[in-house]
């Protein structure tokens, strides 16, 4: 994750979410392949901590085949509801990550005006949207991997982040 912030904020030369958002946005970024690296990669951290199907199965009920849900299975009511919601939050925290970074189409700038931040808000809901789509479409296409090869996927991100984060410094450097 650090490596992912990292190149991005070397992209647009901040770490401020708003500016990399407006750089990514304008007509100067162009298409990059560390950013495609480095959204890959976000995707991969996004799936594996919010522990979606390849990584986990939050259906199932077994506790050795599941990773993060066997520290809820005491829970009912409106405790295991409040930890139902934090990870439905944690899911739209990355998912918005994603989209509005990767994505910046259609955000609204600050000072546009009340019907900028309404299509502002709504193109942010249709491509969070679509995004859920896709992630469910990923879900049932694919099947859970063994435990043992959830680092090998998780090191996969990280070579992409790193990958990404050198492509920058040899494409500055020259």
């Amino acid at each position: 994750m650090l490596l992912i912030v990292f190149c991005v904020a070397l992209v647009a030369g901040s770490t401020e979410l708003s500016t990399v958002a407006n750089f990514i946005a304008s007509s100067q970024t162009g298409l990059r392949v560390s950013l495609g690296m480095a959204m890959i990669a976000l995707v991969i951290v996004a799936l594996a901590e919010n522990a979606r199907i390849p990584v986990d199965n939050p259906s199932t009920h077994l506790e050795l085949t599941m990773v993060h849900e066997a520290m809820i299975l005491e829970y009912s009511g409106r405790h295991l509801a409040m930890i139902e919601f934090g990870a439905f939050l944690k899911l739209l925290l990355y998912v918005s990550l994603i989209v509005c970074l990767f994505f910046p189409w259609g955000i609204a700038i600050f000072g546009a005006g009340p019907l900028a931040y309404v299509a502002g808000a709504a193109i942010y809901v249709l491509k969070v949207g679509f995004a859920g789509f896709l992630l469910a479409l990923f879900e049932t296409a694919t099947a859970k991997m063994r435990v043992f090869r959830v680092p090998q996927f998780l090191g996969a991100a990280l070579m992409l982040g790193l990958l990404g984060t050198l492509l920058l410094f040899v494409s500055t450097s020259l």
